[in-house]
Order: C-alpha cells, then structure tokens, then sequence
C-alpha cells in the first residue's frame, strides 16, 4: 500500500500545482552556489527535514537565482509571475529583482491580473480539488481527506496563497520535491520553486505582497519571444539568433583560417 501511495504522490509531483531546430540550453557543471546547498529545517512537527542540495545539473542561466535588470512597471516588493516565460522577479528597487526560475503546471496558466498574498505556510497540507478527483480518481482520489505536509507532498516547503477580493484564487506559489522541473513545462499544479528559492522568498515576503500573474501578451511584451529547447526548458528566441549568427561567422572563418597556413 504504501509503494502505491507514492506512485501516486510522485506521479503528482512529477505532473503538478518556428521551424529552426532550437538551440540546447548549457547546463552549469561544477560547484553549486552555497544558497542551492543541503538544509536542514523544521518539518510540520517540529522534526528535522533534510532538503537536499540541488544538482548542479538543474542550475542553468534561467533557472537559478539571480539578481537581473528589470523593465517593468512594477512597484519594489511586487512579486511578478511569468508562466510563458517560466520565470518569476521580485522586484526590487533601482530598475532590478532577483530572478527565479519556476516549473508551471496547467493551472499556472488559468490566471492572470493582480493579487496579493493572504496565507503563508511553512510545509503546508495539500488536498486535490473535487475537479481533480471526478476526472482522475485513480490518482486523486486516496487523497480526498487532503495530505499532511512532509517530504511526500507535491507542494514542498513551502506555500504562498493567492487572494484575490478577498476570495482564494486556488493558485499557489510552493516548492516542490521535484527539482528536475523547474525550469519546465508540467501538467498540473500552479508554480514551483525549488525548495531553498521558495523558502527563503517566503521569509522575504509577507502577507498583503502584491503579486502581478502576466499573460501571454505580457510575457511577449517584456520578454519576448521565446523558443523551447530539446531538453524542455524555453530561452530568448534572440539567443538562437546570436547562437546561430555565431556558427555561421565560424563556418564561413574556418577556410580562410586554412587558407592563411602557409604550404609546406
């Protein structure tokens, strides 16, 4: 019973909340930057969690933590959720914020516009919506009396709880215990951070935040466009050009490169 039951929470987690050959994104390699290391934290009862280091393998350019220019229109202290482009800024002052790369899951498309932050919990309980367990029972339905937080919940460490007028807007801003997604598309679920990203932004934000959801039209406007790489993860589709403008400089120097040996 128990192997099913994690089938099941993991099936979740790994699911959840142009005719140019697109260019693969670089992973990083090497050491892993000392915010993406191990921790340990208090779990819903009080005992250690251990949260495993993210591999260095996951941290590409997009997806790890940075701190970048920022063009929008957004106050410092706003939290603005790209789903399009899989990016998420805390906006910060002088025309900067801190980016993050998130996963996005089929609801993570399902809002857009303002909201603010209402709840905020620290290894937070999950249940699935009565839409979910009418259309997927076999995966949803064990869970109908929700599921306790822990290293088995899809949502993570942590979980930010998005109102709008008062009323839950249902979309979520947590962690997740899959850390091979972020970056990526999903199928279901809102938006996922890594753990150590969602946990420290949690400390950083309270209640009242003003979060800002873009749409499409949004995320082509301050991002633009965008291509998918093989591997999954979307880039600026101004860096395949400068990619492929690169090789074609290269082809074309290589003969005259030759050229300029000398005979022997």
């Amino acid at each position: 019973m128990r192997f099913a039951y994690l089938l099941a929470v993991v099936a979740f987690g790994l699911s959840a909340c142009g005719s140019t050959q697109p260019t693969s994104i670089n992973l990083a390699s090497g050491d892993v930057p000392a915010i993406y290391n191990a921790r340990t934290d208090a779990g819903p009862n009080g005992e250690p969690i251990e949260i495993p280091a993210v591999r260095a393998a996951y941290l590409n350019e997009r997806n790890k933590r940075q701190r970048v220019p920022y063009n929008g229109p957004e106050a410092p202290g706003t939290i603005v959720v790209d789903p399009y482009a899989r990016v998420l800024y805390h906006v910060m002052e002088n025309g900067e914020a801190m980016r993050f790369g998130i996963a996005v899951g089929r609801a993570g498309k399902g809002f857009t516009g303002n909201a603010v932050i209402s709840v905020k919990k620290r290894w937070p309980s999950w249940t699935p919506t009565q839409n979910m367990i009418r259309t997927e029972p076999e995966l949803y339905a064990q869970f109908a009396g929700g599921l306790p937080g822990g290293v088995d919940n899809p949502l993570g460490s942590r979980a930010l709880y998005l109102y709008r007028g008062g009323r839950d807007t249902y979309y979520r801003i947590h962690g997740t215990m899959d850390p091979s997604s972020i970056g990526k598309a999903t199928s279901a679920g809102c938006i996922r951070l890594f753990n150590q990203d969602i946990m420290d932004l949690f400390d950083e934000t309270g209640k009242g935040t003003r979060v800002t959801v873009r749409s499409q039209a949004d995320s082509l406007r301050y991002e633009g466009p965008l291509i998918e790489t093989p591997e999954g993860y979307v880039i600026p589709a101004r860096e395949q050009a400068q990619a492929t403008a690169a090789a074609e400089t290269s082809e074309t120097q290589a003969p005259l490169v030759e050229s300029a040996v000398p005979a022997r």
